[in-house]
């Protein structure tokens, strides 16, 4: 070859050299840059926190009448929970008969002493098909025991009373409520209930539902709320609770 050719060839690689090298190093994209706030405190870590305390008021029904109660709940975990209940709730008779006088007043004839019984139950709660209901009902079953106190008031008195013709006649006189509460005692024994009831709606900060609950408080010695009709031994009876409350 001569020497033009060899120099003309020379002169060919060096031309096509730097194209060859570009085309053998691929192109790199700069993913360095970080973009940050110029406020350091505008992002903040936080933790997830589900809640797990709740209070609130129990509404009962009954054939006792009404009641009111109120709770403090805790969830130890997504199927058992805690509760710690006090409520108030009237106590009757199955012999009590509620009669009207002329002007509306109500009376129960041959009732000799009102009973008003306050419990105070801790109980568990273990939450069923969590699986497989959704979240916006949560049906449960539940039990409890604890210590319960029966206020025992006089109803009322048995008084002589003379009229002409007649003679003295034994008659009932009632004793208003707040007036009776002068003579009252407190009679205490253990009690408790088991139910079932659930919860509804998916507000993760308000806890409302509603719940059957059977109490019993047994009381051996008894105590006597009608004149002559034997003693009462044992207390509560069906209730049906309606909840509402706060998560805390």
């Amino acid at each position: 070859m001569s020497r033009i050719a060899c120099r003309w060839a020379f002169i060919g690689l060096l031309l096509a050299a730097p194209a060859f090298l570009s085309a053998q190093t691929p192109f790199q994209t700069d993913t360095s840059i970080v973009f940050q706030p110029s406020d350091p405190q505008l992002i903040r870590p936080t933790a997830y926190r589900p809640f797990v305390n709740a209070w609130g008021l129990d509404l009962l029904v009954s054939n006792n009448g009404f009641g009111l109660g109120t709770f403090y709940r805790h969830e130890y975990s997504d199927e058992w929970s805690g509760m710690l209940m006090f409520m108030i709730s009237d106590v009757k008779d199955d012999a009590e008969v509620e009669r009207y006088t002329y002007y509306g007043d109500s009376y129960v004839l041959g009732k000799k002493n009102r009973l008003l019984m306050f419990p105070l139950i801790a109980s568990v709660q273990y939450r069923l098909f969590r699986d497989e209901i959704t979240d916006n009902f949560r049906p449960y079953l539940t039990a409890g025991i604890g210590p319960t106190a029966v206020l025992v008031a006089p109803y009322s008195r048995l008084v002589e009373s003379s009229y002409p013709g007649s003679g003295t006649v034994i008659e009932q006189q009632q004793v208003e409520f707040f007036s009776s509460l002068k003579y009252s005692q407190f009679r205490y024994t253990i009690g408790g209930f088991i139910g079932a009831g659930a919860y509804f709606g998916l507000d993760k900060a308000t806890l409302s539902g509603l719940s059957i609950r059977y109490y019993f408080a047994p009381y051996p010695d008894g105590i006597e709320v009608m004149y002559g009709g034997g003693y009462m031994k044992n207390f509560g009876g069906l209730y049906i609770s309606l909840h509402f409350g706060s998560f805390l």
